[in-house]
């Protein structure tokens, strides 16, 4: 898994609109994540959630991708 800035996460197709799952983020001093590898995404939340804990991914940030 490829880490990425969130910026250029934003502009990818298949995230915009999206909730996105991402693991080892880096955050900023407010405490955002600003790069992260994308694990997966969905445009239903709870579906997301569903996959990333079967996945045992226990790290993970959830955020909407506008």
């Amino acid at each position: 898994m490829e880490q990425m800035a969130w910026e250029r996460i934003r502009s990818r197709s298949d995230c915009v609109g999206r909730w996105v799952a991402l693991d080892r983020c880096v955050y900023n001093m407010a405490g955002q994540a600003m790069a992260g590898a994308v694990v997966d995404a969905d445009d239903d939340l709870a579906e997301l959630c569903l996959r990333v804990r079967s996945a045992r991914l226990k790290h993970c940030a959830i955020l909407f991708c506008d």
